[in-house]
């Protein structure tokens, strides 16, 4: 998986928050405190929606935090390269492979 990969992965997650954001009104970060004191929606009908919003939002959490990983890979293993390099290669869509 490259660089340019993940960033596309955590967008595509990114953009499925929004769609939950504008149903309800929310912020996502705001809703996920909520959620994780597990407080229950005011509609059945909003339960799996609810799920899936909280589900995706620990996605991207996850997948942002593996990208930040990676970049600090790829600028340990690579002493040579600097994070404006990293950036010029990705731009130009050389984006490195990293580890799984």
């Amino acid at each position: 998986m490259t660089l340019d990969e993940m960033l596309r992965d955590i967008h595509a997650l990114e953009e499925d928050l929004l769609v939950f954001e504008r149903k309800y009104g929310v912020l996502s970060d705001t809703f996920y405190q909520a959620y994780q004191r597990g407080e229950e929606p005011a509609n059945e009908s909003w339960v799996l929606d609810w799920s899936e919003w909280g589900a995706t939002y620990e996605l991207v959490q996850e997948r942002r935090k593996r990208y930040s990983q990676a970049v600090e890979q790829l600028l340990t293993q690579h002493s040579d390269l600097s994070l404006s390099q990293l950036i010029e290669r990705t731009a130009r869509r050389e984006s490195p492979a990293v580890a799984a």
